[in-house]
């Protein structure tokens, strides 16, 4: 009975680090995410932000970028998806901002 009850104990010291440097990771996941799809923008926007999914999809980091479309006075949006295996970012197409005004009745 002893060893189970140390066992137990063990288990359950070991699993609180790792609880918590989970959190962590997400964090430096989503942060990852969102510097290179503002490093991505770049080229098409101007004073970006990006709005990060804190763990995006099982294949993707997912981001909504909007900003002010470089050359233009319009503020637009990208949608930012980032590959969790390679790394790979790509934006999709620009959307206006109206596109993303949906009222919801």
């Amino acid at each position: 009975m002893r060893q189970i009850t140390i066992l137990v104990a063990a288990l359950l010291a070991t699993s609180a680090p790792a609880a918590a440097s989970s959190g962590d990771a997400w964090a430096e996941f989503a942060e990852e995410v969102r510097t290179q799809c503002l490093a991505a923008s770049e080229s098409v926007l101007e004073a970006a932000q990006a709005v990060v999914d804190p763990f995006g999809s099982e294949s993707f980091g997912l981001a909504v970028l909007t900003g002010k479309a470089r050359g233009a006075d319009a503020t637009v949006s990208y949608i930012c998806i980032m590959d969790k295996q390679t790394g790979t970012v790509e934006l999709g197409s620009e959307l206006p901002s109206d596109v993303l005004s949906v009222t919801v009745e």
